[in-house]
């Protein structure tokens, strides 16, 4: 078992082990509540209903809700629906919601709590890579709108999560490499440790028996040190942002049905040209994102003719100020800087560099 603290205003922690469910229902008794409610996606059906039976056994009321699965879960709508149901329920202060499933439940399921009476308890356990590195931990929640994903949203820490690497086995090989994306972020911005792994087997940074559960303890970790220190990106947290200005355009583009990890891959692309245009990062550290990338089958370009479009999805990026677009870039491994007010000019040519042809 693996423990890792995330302090910060209401410190909790990242429980990394197998077989949790009599875990998870020990900390949703142990707040106090009387009744628990279960967000899910379609295809988590069966382990809903198994730690329904685990809350039921430690004398909490289960209420189980499906939601739609992936991205087409976080929308007002959805949210509504669920804010409903809390209501039919007569969920009060003390209770709590589980969000049990990827990214986007885990999203989903932190900004229905934020907004439930003000704010009521939410324990995560994500069920793909992607959540278990990046959604569930940090308290960033949210739903996505036709302005953009993420634009509507609350900081809202769990109480607790739990990362059961049980899990891993049930995931097709494309969700382990779109979810890798995110680790070999926290690689490229604090540990480098992360990147050798790669480098040294790829092969095994893909396999539950392999470099997999240390890749998630160390990324948990790069995280949980940096929310810790800033919750709401006033400052440091913003390295967490690395290949997702570019990244999110894409998603927009592509109305959401890109992988996240897939155009965080890109993004990091982007931005890694985009610097080595402005001289922080020489050519070398531009090829180690490309190799390091394609070794384990993540994309590190994107169609051409497209840039204007994803130029005016850039523009109302969160992190922009005063009208300019501001990305995080490296200037070395674990050494982060932003980059701000690129001219058009650079914006087309890191473009064009990572453009298919």
């Amino acid at each position: 078992m693996t423990i890792i603290a995330v302090n910060g205003p209401a410190p909790y922690e990242v429980t990394i082990d197998h077989d949790l469910d009599a875990q998870v229902s020990d900390a949703a008794a142990a707040t106090g509540a009387a009744k628990v409610m279960v967000i899910h996606q379609p295809t988590l059906t069966a382990p809903a209903e198994k730690l329904g039976t685990a809350l039921i056994e430690r004398g909490l009321q289960a209420v189980l809700v499906e939601v739609p699965d992936a991205e087409d879960g976080k929308t007002l709508h959805v949210a509504g629906d669920l804010w409903d149901r809390l209501g039919e329920e007569t969920f009060g202060r003390r209770d709590v919601i589980i969000g049990l499933g990827g990214g986007a439940v885990t999203d989903l399921a932190g900004y229905v709590a934020a907004a439930w009476m003000r704010g009521i308890r939410v324990i995560q356990v994500p069920t793909t890579l992607l959540a278990m590195v990046d959604a569930a931990v940090g308290g960033k929640t949210g739903i996505n709108t036709k302005a953009g994903k993420n634009l509507v949203g609350a900081f809202h820490e769990p109480s607790a999560v739990f990362i059961d690497l049980d899990r891993l086995a049930t995931l097709p090989m494309h969700e382990l490499i779109a979810g890798s994306a995110e680790i070999i972020k926290t690689g490229f911005i604090a540990d480098e440790v992360i990147l050798e792994r790669y480098e040294s087997d790829p092969v095994a940074c893909l396999r539950a028996d392999g470099h997999l559960p240390e890749l998630i303890a160390r990324s948990v970790q790069v995280k949980a040190s940096v929310v810790g220190e800033d919750l709401k990106e006033a400052g440091l947290r913003e390295i967490l942002n690395y290949g997702h200005t570019f990244g999110h355009a894409v998603e927009l583009r592509e109305n959401y049905r890109w992988r996240h990890g897939h155009a965080v891959a890109v993004g990091m692309m982007f931005i890694a040209h985009l610097a080595h245009g402005r001289s922080l990062i020489d050519a070398d550290l531009v090829a180690r994102h490309e190799r390091i990338l394609r070794a384990i089958g993540l994309p590190t370009t994107y169609p051409a003719g497209h840039f204007h479009e994803l130029y005016a999805a850039m523009t109302r990026d969160k992190k922009n100020r005063d009208g300019n677009i501001r990305f995080v870039a490296l200037t070395g491994v674990g050494q982060t800087t932003r980059l701000e007010g690129p001219t058009m000019p650079e914006l087309e040519a890191a473009y064009a560099a990572i453009s298919e042809r």
